[in-house]
């Protein structure tokens, strides 16, 4: 028989009333895929938590184990391009949504998923950039395709103290660019100015209503949060400006106008990790082995364990997580 392993599963009863469940697995209880990989090292997500606590509709096949990404060694292959013992690191593909994620001892997944992973980072790096701090260098890497650069202007970092803000503003600060930190914990600004932020401003100033233009405050943003916060992003952006959009803290809705991009030619680029193609994937972590500060990225993560996810997933929610929290497994 195989050795069985922990996992944490997400059920649902006829009522849809959730349960979250310590279980034991085994290999054979695993879904389809042709990799078999041990968890080393996964992390908790924004996503993670809305799965865990059920706040919003996440897992999309029940039951699930949660856990978006994960970083690991191959135990098992049918797949050419992967060898037992190599190193890998898998982030979205509807891992924890809709297949079996990383809150379990070993995951079985498509060798199309995984990606290897880079060069000077260990498991436990991976996962302390994890998918929040690898969407962060998507969203950078889209305003470089826009044409933006430091000496545009200042960058505008939305959720900065989050998982993808914190990973925004420490690779934007070392990049040379002046970041402005928006965050709802002024508490955190010794720790945004740690990593790098030049300035840090309350959320307030962008979280209500706005008018259809401001002031022209910054060249470019990065933003987590959505709704007034990105319609207020968008309406001080600078002439040819873009923001890059990738959350949906504050909300799914997006309260502006079309102002920003017809009088000020601003463009809003749609930034998605689960689905990106494996190119973009090797880009952005190849960059952030070269570009993210290895002292900032111990600074901006902190580690629990296997028992300790639930309780996470349910602080990153309420907003009481800062930077990353790395799982070892």
């Amino acid at each position: 028989m195989s050795d069985t392993f922990k996992a944490i599963l997400i059920s649902r009863d006829e009522d849809k009333k959730q349960s979250v469940d310590v279980v034991d697995m085994t290999d054979a209880d695993l879904m389809e895929g042709n990799v078999t990989v041990a968890v080393d090292a996964t992390t908790v997500n924004y996503k993670d938590g809305l799965a865990i606590s059920g706040r919003s509709p996440v897992v999309r096949r029940w039951p699930m184990i949660p856990g978006i990404d994960f970083a690991g060694t191959v135990l098992s292959s049918d797949d050419p391009a992967w060898h037992k013992g190599d190193a890998v690191v898998l982030n979205g593909w509807g891992v924890g949504e809709t297949h079996y994620g990383a809150y379990a001892g070993h995951a079985r997944v498509s060798g199309e998923w995984l990606v290897p992973l880079p060069d000077g980072l260990n498991a436990m790096d991976a996962m302390a950039v994890g998918t929040a701090g690898y969407t962060a260098m998507l969203c950078i890497m889209a305003l470089e395709r826009h044409g933006i650069s430091p000496d545009r202007g200042p960058v505008l970092v939305t959720g900065a103290a989050g998982g993808v803000g914190s990973v925004a503003v420490s690779i934007l600060s070392k990049l040379g660019y002046h970041v402005v930190a928006s965050t709802g914990r002024t508490s955190e600004e010794a720790y945004l100015r740690g990593l790098g932020a030049a300035e840090v401003i309350d959320r307030s100033e962008l979280s209500e209503p706005g008018r259809p233009m401001g002031k022209e405050r910054w060249a470019a943003a990065v933003d987590a949060v959505g709704s007034h916060t990105l319609a207020n992003a968008l309406a001080m952006t600078a002439y040819g400006g873009a923001v890059a959009a990738c959350g949906l803290a504050q909300g799914l809705d997006l309260p502006g106008s079309v102002a920003p991009f017809i009088l000020r030619g601003v463009s809003l680029l749609g930034v998605d990790s689960v689905m990106a193609p494996k190119e973009l994937r090797l880009e952005a972590w190849s960059r952030i082995s070269e570009d993210l500060d290895a002292a900032k990225l111990a600074a901006l993560s902190r580690t629990i364990g296997f028992d300790d996810i639930v309780g996470a997933a349910t602080d990153i929610v309420d907003g009481n997580i800062r930077g990353r929290v790395v799982v070892g497994m």
